[in-house]
C-alpha cells in the first residue's frame, strides 16, 4: 500500500486508464496546461499529449455535446467540469443525449462517458457554487452516480466508472483533495452499485456518502464512549443503490439515521427512507431521521454556513432520537 492525496488517486485512475485503452480521452477547462483546477490531471498532458488532454472553452454545453458524438464514434471521453454546478449549462447533453441515447437508438450506440468534478459545498462559495446535484442525475435513468468518500475508493470506483459503457456521473469534493489514504501499488477496481460497511455496529445504521460522512465517523466515536454502537454503511454508488445492504444493516440494528450534504426535498434520503419502510417495515423500532443541508440556498456568511451543513452534533441528536435518549 501507498499513501496518495485523493486528486492523485484520481489521477492515477484516469492515466492508468488512459495507458490500457487510447480511445480514452480526457477534457474540459484548465485540465491540460494549468493541470486541472484542483490539480488532478497533473502531468496528464505532458505523458498523453494534446490530442488527449484537450483544454475546452468555458462552454459546458458545446463540450458535453462533443463528449456524446466522440462516445457514438467509438471514443470513451472522460469530460471535468470544474464544479458541479457548471454542469447545469450543459445538462441537456447529459440528460436528453447521454442518458437516452442507448434506449432511442435501440442499443446501437452505448455511451461510455464519465462526467466528473466536484460537487456540493467547499467553504465560503456561495449559493450558486456550493449546490449538491446528485439526487437530480440520480432521478435519470441511463445515468450511474458515484460520490466517492477517500482516496482508495475514488480511484477503485473510477477505473470501473471509465470501463463502463453507460454514462457514469462522478462527484468528488473541492475540499477533499489534499485528502491522504492508503491505495494499493497494483491494479484493483471496485465495482459500481455497492456499498461498504465504514464501521460495525449494533445500536443504529448511519447511511451517508460523500465528505459529508465524516460527520458521521466524528458522531459515532462521541457515541461510542456513552456505549452506542453506530454502523456506518458509504453509499459509494448512489445510482444504482446498493438497497440490500441498507436493508440488512436495518434487520440488525432496527433504527436508521441518513446523512446527506444536499437539500431535504427529494433527496437521496427520502428515497432511502421509502424503500426502508417498504422492505423493512416491521423491523424499525423507530422513525427514520435524515440530516440534510438546510432547505435554502447555501450562505455565504460562515456564522449561516455553519448553521446551513449538517455536523456531527446534529448527527448525535438524531441517533440519540431514534434510541429514545436525551
Amino acid at each position: 500500500m501507498k499513501t496518495i492525496q485523493f486528486r492523485e488517486a484520481i489521477c492515477e485512475a484516469m492515466s492508468e486508464e488512459m495507458r490500457r485503452d487510447d480511445k480514452i480521452y480526457l477534457m474540459g477547462e484548465e485540465v491540460a496546461e494549468y493541470n486541472g483546477a484542483y490539480k488532478a490531471s497533473k502531468g496528464m498532458l505532458d505523458e498523453f499529449g494534446a490530442k488527449r488532454v484537450i483544454d475546452t472553452p468555458i462552454a459546458e454545453l458545446g463540450f458535453a455535446g462533443i463528449a456524446v458524438g466522440s462516445a457514438m464514434n467509438g471514443l470513451r471521453p472522460i469530460v471535468e467540469f470544474m464544479t458541479f454546478n457548471f454542469s447545469l449549462v450543459g445538462i441537456d447533453q447529459i440528460i436528453n443525449n447521454a442518458a437516452k441515447m442507448r434506449q432511442m437508438s435501440g442499443g446501437q450506440f452505448t455511451m461510455p462517458i464519465v462526467f466528473r468534478g466536484p460537487t456540493a459545498s467547499a467553504g465560503q462559495l456561495a449559493a450558486t457554487h456550493s449546490q449538491a446535484f446528485e439526487n437530480w442525475f440520480a432521478n435519470t435513468p441511463g445515468l450511474k452516480v458515484v460520490v466517492p468518500s477517500n482516496p482508495y475508493d475514488a480511484k477503485g470506483l473510477l477505473k470501473s466508472a471509465i470501463r463502463d459503457n453507460d454514462p457514469v456521473i462522478f462527484m468528488e469534493s473541492e475540499q477533499m483533495y489534499g485528502d491522504k489514504g492508503e491505495v494499493p501499488e497494483g491494479e484493483y477496481t471496485i465495482p459500481l452499485g455497492v456499498a461498504d460497511i465504514k464501521r460495525e455496529g449494533t445500536d443504529v445504521t448511519i447511511v451517508s456518502f460523500g465528505k459529508i460522512i465524516k460527520e458521521a465517523y466524528l458522531a459515532a466515536d462521541e457515541l461510542a464512549k456513552e456505549n452506542i454502537s453506530c454502523e456506518i454503511i458509504d453509499l459509494r454508488t448512489v445510482r444504482p443503490m446498493d438497497y440490500e445492504a441498507i436493508i440488512k444493516s436495518v434487520q440488525k440494528t432496527n433504527r436508521l439515521v441518513v446523512l446527506e450534504e444536499a437539500w431535504p426535498f427529494a433527496s437521496v434520503a427520502s428515497e432511502i427512507t421509502y424503500m426502508v419502510q417498504e422492505r423493512a417495515f416491521d423491523y424499525l423500532d423507530a422513525p427514520v431521521q435524515r440530516i440534510t443541508t438546510a432547505d435554502t440556498p447555501a450562505p455565504y456568511s460562515p456564522a449561516l454556513l455553519k448553521e446551513w451543513l449538517p455536523n456531527a452534533q446534529d448527527v448525535i441528536k438524531a441517533v440519540k432520537k431514534v434510541m429514545y435518549k436525551k
